[in-house]
């Protein structure tokens, strides 16, 4: 895909739209390992772009997702000195958690809370309920080390397994989790199936019920689709939107093999479309996209 949108200028004027690059969900899928020097110069490429927060890696048990096993190297030998970029890292226990935290440089510790049992299990080897725990410790985490807690929605817009799915469902689980103190949470549209229709209602509702919480989206799409997901969450309050440079990587359980991350050239051009300021490099996109098309394949 060519990187051909338009520049978005710092204008004082201009709404912003906060764009989070999510390289660990594009590379953590791969079967065939990615050299960690090669992660490194591809993470610099993407702190240089200037994106509000890089979803870097992940503390996650080696087995889980081998692709992931060198997070810790990775992170080591990135320079942070000349980016006013964040690092997220994704975790799933305690242990993760602890690990992760130890790190100044992490910022914010991702957790995927799936409101689909069947996945919750299969994603995490835990129940809901299980998960609501691991919640609460990791969040004691959290506020003990100065970290932020990022909960993802997962299955947030319904999902493959034949598990009852509905708004209030959603509602009631971010409600528990707010209760916990979580004041970030995605939207997660896991198997790509999210319709304007949930996406109206779900952030028309949210936000304003919670003012003090930031709810973003982290949009699975087709080619054909990624426009009306995006338009319709911003139009109805959403202003913080998760993408993967050309939209690589997604959810193996998504039915539709076109299905893949949103692509951040997409925000990109909606933002620039739209008169909204993104904050971003584009010049040094450009270079990250070359990068990716050389590693990630």
């Amino acid at each position: 895909m060519d990187c051909n949108f338009a520049a978005v200028t710092d204008q004082k004027d201009r709404a912003n739209i906060k764009i989070i690059e999510c390289p660990r969900d594009a590379m953590q899928g791969l079967h065939e390992f990615i050299p960690t020097e090669d992660k490194i110069r591809y993470l610099q490429s993407l702190l240089a772009v200037g994106f509000d927060t890089l979803d870097f890696g992940s503390f996650v048990s080696p087995k889980a997702i081998p692709q992931m096993r060198d997070t810790r190297a990775v992170l080591e030998s990135l320079d942070l000195s000349g980016t006013k970029t964040k690092l997220l890292a994704i975790v799933a226990n305690e242990r993760g958690a602890r690990d992760a935290s130890e790190y100044e440089e992490v910022s914010y510790l991702g957790y995927p809370f799936s409101i689909s049992e069947t996945f919750q299990l299969r994603n995490t080897n835990a129940t809901i309920l299980e998960s609501l725990d691991r919640v609460k410790v990791v969040q004691d985490i959290c506020v003990a080390k100065s970290k932020t807690l990022v909960i993802y929605i997962s299955m947030g817009f319904g999902n493959p397994y034949g598990d009852f799915w509905n708004v209030e469902i959603v509602q009631k689980w971010v409600d528990e989790l707010y209760r916990l103190g979580v004041t970030i949470f995605q939207l997660s549209d896991t198997i790509g199936v999210a319709k304007e229709d949930s996406i109206e209602y779900l952030f028309s509702n949210f936000l304003p019920t919670y003012p003090d919480v930031e709810i973003g989206a982290h949009f699975h799409t087709t080619p054909d689709t990624w426009h009306e997901k995006v338009d319709t969450a911003w139009r109805n309050g959403c202003k913080r939107f998760d993408g993967t440079i050309r939209g690589f990587g997604g959810c193996p359980m998504a039915q539709d093999s076109l299905v893949g991350n949103m692509p951040s050239e997409n925000l990109i051009t909606y933002a620039s479309t739209h008169g909204l300021h993104t904050g971003l490099d584009l010049a040094s996109y450009a270079t990250a996209m070359k990068i990716s098309q050389a590693i990630l394949h």
